[in-house]
């Protein structure tokens, strides 16, 4: 007999467990003679005893945490790790013709394999109960099964990653949610799992929506059933008429969205409310283009969770908690935007998660004195978890006190007894997984191309956030009309891809610090973070920071310039036809939104046939009538008979905007 979880069990996934100090200590007594003695009951129940009377025992199907020891030590202690690290070594030392061989004709493994029965046995019933609850609501899960190659498996859950390190180790399995939350998260590892492989057991998908489809029942229609009527009340007051009883109305129906754990809905929400407030307080945030997208996208999101898309989850955001709590966490700061208004500063700082493989985003405010203007080289001294922006901006940072929520934004909280904290990044861009990291420019260009739609997409935070290695950097250039430094940079297989970063008004020295950096003056150019996307086949990067062989830079927090100089002038790039028109046409019927149906002039009714009429020109017949539907129906039927014929031009031409700047 063969404890077949233990031995998946190396010294990475012990440490993930506890830490690795106990892990460093219980490995220095095995080797220095004084580990356990271990023995494996009829029963599977493995037990030890160390030299100095220590008794452990640890049951079979069951968690480390689970393990009982005599020396009293809370939670997990270095005997019980010795026991595991002493039967590891116990079976490595057996005779090969004693270990009995793998049954290569049986089907791979999978965590889903595990029935509830051994699941409750391995997490609690308490864990599979929570479990149960938001398997009731449901949630998407992304799932790297395992294989010959890797025989882990991992689910990436909307808020966590669990990751079981092989065969028969589901109650050893790895996450970052907190230790409260450990087990109900891997329940719901388990049953998407097992979800896959009853989808198609040949071929489990890698992606899978589990459980019921309560968000589109009880509360949770009614929500967004108001949600969309309260948005076309705006749409047909416009902006300057929205009084605060709608406001209000909003702010209550975003609040019952996100109870119904509706959370993407809610987040549109959000930002359409913020885009109200910036419009009465004439803020510099407020643009009736962005209004508009977030007028369409309520009616997007909505009609697809109608109609019984695929993945309704990911159309409405997950069914899971808004918050999830994550135990000791590290991660790889990847540089920082900074914004802002007249009143304020907002720092971005992106870290990557290499364990669950994605990029989070933490956002810190800081509120300006009347009159007094900050840059983001000042704000690099500025405090934020535990350090200053600028060493977090370029650093590890592990933390006890982080959260993180289902579109992946990140809060890091202060205690006295659990803190943060920041060590130098060192090389560790170049150790993270792909696709997170970006080694083959086509392969990831290709899978940027089959996204959905952004208006029924997930609403992601830091979702398009990379790190690209660059094997060369080819030409430099300025373009002073657009404020824009471009570049080209190459992979390792001669793809190119093209760097574009445009001049920000709160970093004046960032365009120069990016030039010197990509120019060779710090350093040869090993990696760039960026926002990525794709365009023309190709990919277009948006650089946050870059790794040079003299360390990382952070443009948004680079000094102001001193006597520099950029990289010599760019011609403009010729203006796209197909662009221009729908750019113009979504100009047009987003003033409509701004101005409200029932208070739009004859002349705007007039701009907008215009623009259709350019659709036409250009061959898009089924734009140019969708949206000269617009002012028909305003004509023939009225305000409330246009909100419709509105939203289905708005749907077309966001989406055909979207396809085309793919393609381009």
């Amino acid at each position: 007999m063969t404890r077949t979880d233990l031995l998946a069990l190396d010294a990475d996934t012990l440490a993930a467990l506890t830490n690795r100090g106990l892990v460093k200590r219980a490995t220095k007594e095995l080797d220095a003679g004084t580990g356990a003695s271990v023995s494996l009951a009829a029963d599977a129940t493995l037990r030890g005893r160390f030299p100095d009377g220590t008794e452990v025992s640890l049951p079979p199907g069951a968690g480390l945490d689970q393990g009982s020891c005599s020396c009293g030590a809370p939670g997990l202690c270095r005997h019980l790790l010795g026991l595991v690290l002493a039967y590891r070594r116990t079976v490595e030392e057996r005779p090969a013709a004693d270990v009995p061989p793998a049954d290569a004709s049986a089907r791979p493994w999978s965590p889903g394999d595990l029935d509830d029965e051994a699941l409750t046995t391995a997490v609690g019933r308490r864990a599979v109960a929570s479990a149960r609850r938001a398997l009731a609501r449901g949630y998407t899960a992304r799932l790297r099964h395992p294989s010959a190659e890797e025989p882990g498996a991992r689910a990436e859950l909307p808020t966590c990653t669990v990751r079981f390190p092989g065969r028969d180790a589901v109650g050893h399995a790895v996450t970052d949610a907190s230790d409260d939350m450990r087990g109900e998260m891997i329940a719901l590892a388990v049953w998407a799992f097992r979800a896959a492989v009853e989808a198609d057991p040949d071929a489990p998908p890698s992606q899978i929506d589990v459980g019921g489809r309560e968000s589109r029942s009880g509360t949770g229609e009614a929500a967004l059933d108001t949600a969309v009527s309260l948005v076309d009340e705006l749409l047909l007051d416009g902006v300057a008429h929205a009084g605060p009883v709608l406001a209000t109305a909003l702010r209550r129906v975003r609040d019952e969205l996100t109870a119904a754990a509706l959370h993407w809905p809610a987040g549109a929400l959000t930002e359409l409310i913020a885009q109200l407030d910036d419009h009465a307080a004439r803020g510099a945030h407020y643009r009736a283009e962005e209004l508009a997208f977030l007028l369409t996208e309520l009616h997007a999101r909505g009609r697809a969770s109608a109609n019984g898309a695929p993945y309704a989850s990911l159309i409405l955001g997950s069914g899971e908690r808004g918050d999830t709590p994550l135990r000791r966490v590290r991660l790889t700061a990847l540089g920082c935007r900074v914004g802002g208004t007249p009143a304020g500063r907002t720092a971005e700082v992106y870290f990557a998660h290499g364990g669950a493989g994605i990029a989070l985003v933490l956002r810190r405010h800081w509120e300006l004195a009347e009159g007094r203007e900050s840059t983001g080289h000042e704000l690099a001294s500025r405090r934020i978890a535990g350090s200053t922006l600028g060493a977090v901006a370029r650093s590890h940072l592990v933390s006890e006190r982080a959260s993180r929520t289902p579109g992946r934004s990140l809060t890091i909280g202060t205690s006295r007894v659990a803190g943060t904290s920041v060590t130098p990044v060192g090389t560790a861009w170049s150790e993270l997984p792909e696709p997170l990291l970006v080694r083959d420019f086509a392969a990831h260009a290709r899978a940027l191309a089959g996204l959905p739609p952004r208006l029924v997409r997930a609403r992601v935070e830091a979702e398009s956030v990379h790190v690209v290695e660059v094997h060369e950097v080819g030409e430099i250039g300025y373009d002073p009309a657009e404020q824009r430094l471009e570049a080209t940079v190459t992979d390792a297989r001669g793809t190119t891809a093209t760097v574009l970063a445009s001049y920000n008004p709160h970093s004046p020295g960032g365009l120069d610090a990016l030039a010197a950096a990509l120019d060779g003056g710090r350093g040869e150019v090993r990696h760039l973070s960026a926002f990525v996307r794709g365009s023309g086949g190709g990919l277009v990067l948006d650089p946050i920071a870059v790794m040079t062989t003299a360390g990382v830079i952070v443009p948004d927090l680079a000094p102001p310039p001193v006597g520099g100089r950029l990289a010599p002038t760019v011609a403009r790039r010729p203006e796209d036809p197909i662009t221009g028109a729908l750019e113009s046409a979504l100009s047009c019927l987003a003033a409509a939104a701004a101005r409200g149906l029932r208070h739009l002039p004859e002349g705007a009714l007039t701009g907008v046939e215009e623009s259709a009429t350019r659709l036409s020109r250009i061959g898009l017949a089924t734009a140019a009538e969708l949206v000269r539907a617009v002012p028909a129906a305003l004509r023939q039927a009225g305000p409330a008979a246009a909100v419709g014929a509105w939203v289905e031009a708005q749907i077309h031409l966001v989406t055909a905007s979207e396809l085309r700047s793919r393609a381009l």
